[in-house]
């Protein structure tokens, strides 16, 4: 695909994070984040954005397997982003994700030295 369709400028523009997630069972879709990090990267401008990465399927046996734990973590390190591995299955894991891309948003916002008037109770 070429860099138009794999995002559109309309998914750039007052975006304030991103959840990036693959499955841990397919490296394709491991390459495909990457891809899309590179492009959110260039539209930013910034040298860092709000980025929770994300291995779905944790669940599954280690057998199915594509993407190890250690591939993904070594992966958000480099983007200086939060890595998490998940299930559709566990609801608290899921419900952790938006808390830590908003904790995330308002940590970066409060260090470029402006609010984001976002709070977490």
């Amino acid at each position: 695909q070429d860099e138009y369709t794999i995002l559109p400028h309309s998914f750039v523009i007052g975006i304030h994070g991103y959840v990036l997630v693959y499955s841990v069972t397919s490296l394709r879709s491991f390459q495909v984040v990457k891809t899309l990090h590179n492009k959110l990267y260039e539209s930013w401008g910034q040298t860092r954005m709000p980025v929770v990465l994300v291995g779905n399927k944790a669940d599954l046996s280690p057998q199915s397997r594509e993407v190890r734990t250690d591939e993904g973590k070594k992966l958000a390190e480099s983007w200086g982003a939060i890595f998490l591995e998940s299930s559709a299955k566990e609801t608290q894991v899921t419900q952790g994700i938006f808390t830590k891309i908003i904790e995330e948003i308002d940590r970066l916002d409060n260090s470029y030295g402006r609010s984001s008037g976002c709070r977490l109770m």
